[in-house]
Protein backbone atom coordinates (compact mmCIF):
# COMPACT_ATOMS: atom_id res chain seq x y z
CA UNK A 1 0.00 0.00 0.00
CA UNK A 2 1.21 3.50 -0.75
CA UNK A 3 -0.31 6.68 0.66
CA UNK A 4 0.17 9.75 -1.49
CA UNK A 5 -0.21 13.37 -0.42
CA UNK A 6 0.54 16.51 -2.37
CA UNK A 7 4.23 16.46 -1.50
CA UNK A 8 5.16 12.98 -0.26
CA UNK A 9 4.64 9.30 -0.92
CA UNK A 10 4.76 6.97 2.09
CA UNK A 11 5.34 3.23 1.64
CA UNK A 12 4.29 0.48 4.05
CA UNK A 13 7.91 0.10 5.14
CA UNK A 14 8.17 3.80 5.95
CA UNK A 15 4.91 3.71 7.90
CA UNK A 16 6.22 0.71 9.82
CA UNK A 17 9.45 2.60 10.54
CA UNK A 18 7.47 5.53 11.87
CA UNK A 19 5.29 3.27 14.03
CA UNK A 20 8.07 1.09 15.44
CA UNK A 21 11.00 3.47 15.71
CA UNK A 22 9.50 6.93 15.73
CA UNK A 23 10.92 7.36 12.23
CA UNK A 24 14.49 7.59 13.49
CA UNK A 25 15.74 4.18 12.33
CA UNK A 26 14.91 1.76 9.54
CA UNK A 27 11.93 -0.50 10.17
CA UNK A 28 12.45 -4.04 11.37
CA UNK A 29 10.19 -7.06 11.33
CA UNK A 30 6.87 -6.95 13.18
CA UNK A 31 7.46 -10.16 15.15
CA UNK A 32 3.81 -10.74 16.08
CA UNK A 33 2.70 -10.55 12.44
CA UNK A 34 5.66 -12.33 10.91
CA UNK A 35 5.80 -15.22 13.41
CA UNK A 36 2.29 -15.43 14.89
CA UNK A 37 2.65 -19.02 16.16
CA UNK A 38 5.90 -18.23 17.99
CA UNK A 39 4.37 -15.02 19.35
CA UNK A 40 1.27 -16.84 20.62
CA UNK A 41 3.40 -19.62 22.12
CA UNK A 42 5.46 -17.03 24.03
CA UNK A 43 2.26 -15.37 25.27
CA UNK A 44 1.09 -18.77 26.52
CA UNK A 45 4.40 -19.43 28.25
CA UNK A 46 4.32 -15.97 29.81
CA UNK A 47 0.79 -16.56 31.16
CA UNK A 48 1.71 -20.00 32.53
CA UNK A 49 4.84 -18.60 34.21
CA UNK A 50 2.89 -15.82 35.96
CA UNK A 51 0.23 -18.19 37.29
CA UNK A 52 0.28 -18.22 41.07
CA UNK A 53 3.09 -15.67 41.40
CA UNK A 54 2.53 -12.41 43.26
CA UNK A 55 1.74 -9.75 40.59
CA UNK A 56 4.03 -7.21 42.30
CA UNK A 57 6.90 -9.70 42.21
CA UNK A 58 6.21 -10.40 38.54
CA UNK A 59 6.54 -6.71 37.67
CA UNK A 60 9.70 -6.27 39.76
CA UNK A 61 11.34 -9.24 38.01
CA UNK A 62 10.30 -7.97 34.59
CA UNK A 63 11.54 -4.46 35.36
CA UNK A 64 14.93 -5.72 36.58
CA UNK A 65 15.50 -8.04 33.61
CA UNK A 66 14.49 -5.25 31.22
CA UNK A 67 16.98 -2.89 32.89
CA UNK A 68 19.77 -5.45 32.55
CA UNK A 69 18.89 -6.08 28.90
CA UNK A 70 18.62 -2.36 28.09
CA UNK A 71 15.10 -2.90 26.79
CA UNK A 72 13.45 0.51 27.00
CA UNK A 73 10.22 -0.79 25.45
CA UNK A 74 9.68 -3.49 28.10
CA UNK A 75 10.96 -1.27 30.90
CA UNK A 76 8.41 1.39 29.97
CA UNK A 77 5.65 -1.21 29.74
CA UNK A 78 6.37 -2.88 33.08
CA UNK A 79 6.99 0.28 35.07
CA UNK A 80 3.70 1.64 33.69
CA UNK A 81 1.92 -1.63 34.57
CA UNK A 82 3.44 -1.61 38.06
CA UNK A 83 2.28 1.98 38.66
CA UNK A 84 -1.21 1.11 37.38
CA UNK A 85 -1.35 -1.90 39.72
CA UNK A 86 -0.62 0.38 42.68
CA UNK A 87 3.06 -0.42 43.18
CA UNK A 88 4.83 2.28 45.19
CA UNK A 89 6.98 4.58 43.04
CA UNK A 90 9.93 4.17 45.42
CA UNK A 91 10.01 0.41 44.87
CA UNK A 92 9.80 0.82 41.10
CA UNK A 93 12.51 3.49 41.07
CA UNK A 94 14.89 1.54 43.30
CA UNK A 95 14.69 -1.89 41.69
CA UNK A 96 17.98 -1.25 39.87
CA UNK A 97 19.68 -1.01 43.28
CA UNK A 98 17.52 -3.62 44.99
CA UNK A 99 20.32 -4.94 47.21
CA UNK A 100 20.97 -1.58 48.82
CA UNK A 101 17.26 -0.71 48.91
CA UNK A 102 16.50 -4.15 50.35
CA UNK A 103 18.76 -3.39 53.29
CA UNK A 104 16.61 -0.29 53.87
CA UNK A 105 13.44 -2.41 53.88
CA UNK A 106 12.06 -1.64 50.41
CA UNK A 107 11.99 -5.30 49.34
CA UNK A 108 11.16 -8.47 51.23
CA UNK A 109 13.69 -11.27 51.54
CA UNK A 110 11.61 -13.26 49.04
CA UNK A 111 11.63 -10.40 46.52
CA UNK A 112 15.38 -9.96 46.99
CA UNK A 113 15.92 -13.67 46.34
CA UNK A 114 13.82 -13.41 43.16
CA UNK A 115 15.75 -10.35 41.99
CA UNK A 116 19.09 -12.06 42.67
CA UNK A 117 17.92 -15.05 40.62
CA UNK A 118 16.70 -12.69 37.89
CA UNK A 119 20.15 -11.14 37.62
CA UNK A 120 21.92 -14.51 37.60
CA UNK A 121 19.63 -16.03 34.96
CA UNK A 122 19.63 -12.88 32.81
CA UNK A 123 23.39 -12.32 32.86
CA UNK A 124 24.50 -15.96 33.15
CA UNK A 125 27.98 -15.01 34.43
CA UNK A 126 29.25 -18.57 34.15
CA UNK A 127 25.98 -20.05 35.31
CA UNK A 128 23.61 -19.49 38.21
CA UNK A 129 25.64 -19.70 41.43
CA UNK A 130 24.49 -22.32 43.94
CA UNK A 131 24.05 -19.73 46.67
CA UNK A 132 21.72 -17.64 44.46
CA UNK A 133 19.65 -20.68 43.51
CA UNK A 134 19.52 -21.97 47.09
CA UNK A 135 18.50 -18.52 48.35
CA UNK A 136 15.55 -18.52 45.96
CA UNK A 137 14.70 -22.13 46.79
CA UNK A 138 14.39 -21.17 50.48
CA UNK A 139 11.66 -18.64 49.62
CA UNK A 140 9.76 -20.41 46.85
CA UNK A 141 8.17 -23.85 46.82
CA UNK A 142 9.37 -26.03 43.95
CA UNK A 143 6.48 -25.34 41.55
CA UNK A 144 6.57 -21.62 42.34
CA UNK A 145 10.34 -21.56 41.79
CA UNK A 146 9.91 -23.29 38.44
CA UNK A 147 7.35 -20.65 37.38
CA UNK A 148 9.70 -17.89 38.56
CA UNK A 149 12.49 -19.34 36.41
CA UNK A 150 10.06 -19.54 33.47
CA UNK A 151 9.03 -15.92 34.08
CA UNK A 152 12.67 -14.83 34.03
CA UNK A 153 13.51 -16.53 30.77
CA UNK A 154 10.21 -15.37 29.25
CA UNK A 155 10.92 -11.70 30.00
CA UNK A 156 14.41 -12.21 28.63
CA UNK A 157 12.88 -13.55 25.40
CA UNK A 158 10.49 -10.57 25.21
CA UNK A 159 13.42 -8.20 25.85
CA UNK A 160 15.44 -9.76 23.07
CA UNK A 161 12.52 -9.55 20.63
CA UNK A 162 11.85 -5.90 21.49
CA UNK A 163 15.52 -4.89 21.32
CA UNK A 164 16.13 -6.80 18.07
CA UNK A 165 13.03 -5.38 16.38
CA UNK A 166 13.60 -1.89 17.84
CA UNK A 167 10.27 -1.56 19.61
CA UNK A 168 9.77 2.02 20.79
CA UNK A 169 8.69 2.72 24.37
CA UNK A 170 5.10 3.90 24.59
CA UNK A 171 4.17 2.67 21.10
CA UNK A 172 2.21 -0.54 20.49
Amino acid sequence: MTTTTETTTTTDAEMTAERTTGGTRPARVDFAKAAPKAFKALIGLDAAAREGLDPALVELVQIRASQLNHCAYCLHMHTTDAHAAGERPERINLVGVWEEAGEAGFYTAKEQAALALTEAVTLLPGGVPDEVYERAARHFEEAELARLIALIFTINAWNRIAVTTRKVPGKG
